[in-house]
């Protein structure tokens, strides 16, 4: 395994463990956050825990144009019940992505360090949200990194039911992204129109 020095270099793709390890420590400089996401490379750890940098053999991505949106949630969104914007509360957004209570634990990861990280990277320009409002109260949201046109997709949340998925909708709908990066494989995303590709595959859009 190998540890990262003051340069934000990575080793090569080869080095990368069977769980998608590619290095450990380093820091969340803004330059080393952009220079990762680049490069198909993404932290992943706990408090307490050094930081670990993924590159997984199989990547989970969406093409928007293979968004699958069921009926009831077609119902949902010709309601109108809900306001969608982009970038109005990010701190708030990934507040909530760190704090909500989930049945899988999935929450957990989103460190003090790591929050304070992509709020360097939003006041940078580089880090967005997606917001979901019931009136004036945030019920749910998505949050990840702009690099060039494709969206790195960090977490999202719910406060009640589907407003993560209208937030991950409207993301694909707005035909702004070439791809969608969901990062490793999600049930949930998937029964959405996200499926896996290789690496390879995925290294080769993000670095046209």
């Amino acid at each position: 395994m190998i540890w990262l020095s003051e340069n934000i270099e990575f080793p090569p793709y080869e080095f990368t463990t069977e769980d998608g390890i590619i290095a450990l420590g380093g820091d969340l400089s803004e330059n080393r956050l952009i220079f990762a996401y680049k490069n198909g490379i993404f932290p992943w750890f706990s408090e307490g825990e050094p930081i670990v940098w993924y590159c997984p053999f199989e990547r989970m991505v969406l093409f928007p144009d293979e968004i699958r949106v069921s009926k009831s949630m077609r119902k949902i969104i010709n309601k109108n019940q809900f306001t969608i914007t982009e970038n109005k509360a990010f701190k708030e957004v990934i507040y909530n992505c760190k704090n909500i209570d989930r049945s899988d634990g999935l929450g957990t990861w989103i460190t003090n360090d790591m929050e304070q990280a992509y709020i360097n990277l939003h006041n940078l320009g580089v880090a967005k949200s997606i917001e979901v409002w019931s009136g004036n109260e945030l019920v749910g949201g998505l949050y990840g990194l702009e690099i060039n046109n494709i969206f790195c997709g960090e977490s999202m949340f719910s406060k009640i039911s589907n407003a993560s998925k209208l937030a991950f909708i409207h993301l694909a709908k707005n035909k702004k992204y070439k791809l969608i990066d969901c990062q490793i494989y999600n049930e949930h995303l998937a029964s959405l129109g996200a499926r896996e590709i290789k690496r390879e595959y995925f290294l080769d859009i993000l670095k046209t």
